[in-house]
């Protein structure tokens, strides 16, 4: 808790730090603030912090990055389809044993 409210508020300056790494299609900084409407959605921002790697145990800062939801969303999505499809078919193969 303590390094994430390290990178969200004395960092980032409340502000998303997404350069474009999420793929978004925005250019140049995120312009979503904390606690503001996000100038594309327009819903509440709630800064999270998201690890580049995935990894949750790396919390070296340059792995760490201050993101809105959408951008972090945006940058997990293709991590999330590629766990549930591996879990789908891990289901199917359990169901082959049986």
């Amino acid at each position: 808790k303590a390094i994430s409210l390290r990178i969200r508020t004395e960092r980032a300056e409340s502000r998303c730090e997404c350069l474009g790494e999420c793929g978004g299609g925005h250019d140049g900084r995120c312009a979503a603030m904390n606690y503001e409407a996000h100038p594309l959605t327009g819903s509440k921002v709630i800064l999270t912090v998201a690890h580049l790697d995935h990894i949750p145990e790396n919390c070296s800062d340059e792995n760490l990055r201050a993101w809105c939801q959408k951008c972090h969303n945006v940058y997990d999505a293709p991590m999330r389809r590629a766990g549930i499809k591996a879990r789908a078919k891990a289901l199917r193969a359990m169901g082959d044993l049986f």
